[in-house]
């Protein structure tokens, strides 16, 4: 029978900034703690403190590294890790010492070995931190590339995670204990630690090449959809975006209640159909400081958001901090040129408000979409919303379609709604209604 490997254990800590007030820094506490727990580590306690920065030696002061290192069954200390050396005779008297004492009567409860920071941390940080508690640890950006490296699942997601993580690792590799020495034969003259570091670089050449050719079969794909009607979720991580994705469209996409379950951009077809079809696109959430490196590797995911007609920014309408998550969420869209892009508030999870909180809502958003993606009727409102924002891009004209191309008939049904249609000795005459882009590139395809 196999044993169950134990939970990884894990202690959080944080430093407040003066810019930091109270309620935004255990909201952010709190999230690490969820990124901890996706990870599948158990967080058995937290180690908190004022500070002016983030940029001393060993992050925390001494006291609170003391009380950090009392948790994880470290020293406090950041110097060397090695054990001082005894003499012999204090040895075998130690030895003798533990030989006699009596065996405890209950284990004590295993250390947590991991520390996790909520903080980007530089390489001299964390080996200090180390020295000091005696775990491995981890900064928020280091969870959350790992959190990512476990949720990729299509090629170019595993790619792009890969090199995002490479990126992150490269400048944090240390020398290990064994062999800092010299190699011999090709790359004489590199220590181990610069051989890896190459290869690193190598290896990210590679993942640079394979991810453009994959890069340029979605944009070929997405190019082949610019005039069809396209509506983008984008918004915080665990906002409900995958859950009013189903809703609207019927697909089966993964929908679990952990932090970045989706990394995939989903395309499926608005549900019941419409005529021209609209398109719903589910994409990557974002979480207050996201890796640049994430960023730049996701740009084909997050190009469904820069190329899609509307953007509906989907917000936790029950979590207290999502003004600043929808700040998160605009911010990383600015980044990538998005903002221009039209855009629709969308307060989700408004079945977890109450009465007062609705009212309140409704006065500081007045053009917001409230609803529950579990609530049939809300998802049915906001199709109706969808299409209306659509018909009022729209026009109507007349197209000529030749009885040579009558092959053409399927595409203008895609491309547009038909009105009437008609014959006369020149071919069909349609009578349509759709974007105008759409109709100028019929009218190109039936010349």
């Amino acid at each position: 029978m196999e044993t169950k490997a134990p939970t990884p254990r894990a202690v959080l800590v944080g430093i407040q900034t003066p810019e930091v007030d109270d309620i935004a820094h255990a909201a952010s506490l709190e999230e690490l703690g969820r990124l901890v727990k996706t990870l599948g580590y158990e967080v058995v306690g937290s180690v908190s403190q004022r500070r002016e920065g983030t940029g001393a030696g060993s992050l925390l002061g001494s006291g609170k590294l003391a009380e950090l290192a009392a948790l994880t069954g470290g020293t406090g200390e950041t110097g060397t890790m090695a054990p001082p050396p005894r003499a012999k005779a204090r040895q075998r008297f130690e030895g003798a010492a533990e030989a006699a004492a009596p065996e405890p009567e209950e284990a004590a409860a295993p250390k947590p070995e991991f520390v996790i920071v909520d903080h980007e941390l530089s390489p001299s940080q964390i080996r200090n931190l180390e020295r000091a508690t005696g775990a491995q640890v981890l900064d928020r950006t280091g969870v959350i590339v790992e959190i990512f490296h476990r949720h990729a699942n299509t090629r170019e997601a595993k790619l792009q995670v890969e090199m995002a993580r490479l990126k992150y690792v490269a400048p944090r590799l240390r020398e290990s204990s064994g062999g800092g020495g010299r190699q011999q034969g090709p790359g004489a003259g590199e220590t181990s630690l610069d051989l890896d570091r190459r290869k690193i670089r190598d290896r990210i050449s590679e993942l640079k090449d394979q991810l453009e050719a994959v890069q340029r079969d979605g944009d070929n794909r997405r190019s082949a959809r610019r005039d069809q009607l396209r509506v983008a979720l984008v918004g915080y991580t665990n906002a409900g975006k995958s859950s009013l994705m189903r809703a609207l469209t019927g697909s089966q996409v993964l929908v679990e209640d952990k932090l970045f379950a989706t990394l995939d951009t989903t395309v499926r077809i608005l549900q019941p159909e419409t005529r021209p079809r609209i398109l719903v696109s589910d994409t990557v959430g974002f979480i207050k400081q996201l890796p640049h490196d994430l960023v730049a590797s996701f740009r084909s995911t997050l190009a469904e958001a820069l190329e899609a007609s509307l953007l509906l920014f989907v917000v936790d309408a029950s979590d207290p901090t999502y003004e600043a998550q929808l700040e998160v969420s605009r911010s990383v869209l600015r980044e990538i040129g998005a903002d221009a892009v039209p855009s629709r508030l969308v307060l989700n999870k408004m079945d977890r408000v109450d009465a007062a909180g609705r009212a309140a809502l409704a006065e500081k958003h007045p053009d917001a979409i409230m609803l529950s993606a579990h609530a049939p009727e809300d998802v049915a409102a906001l199709r109706e919303t969808l299409i209306a924002f659509f018909e009022a891009q729209m026009e109507e004209d007349v197209l000529m379609l030749p009885y040579a191309k009558q092959g053409l008939i399927g595409e203008v049904y895609e491309s547009a709604r038909v009105l009437s249609e008609d014959f006369n000795e020149a071919g069909r005459v349609l009578k349509v209604r759709g974007l105008p882009g759409a109709i100028a590139r019929l009218r190109r395809s039936l010349a």
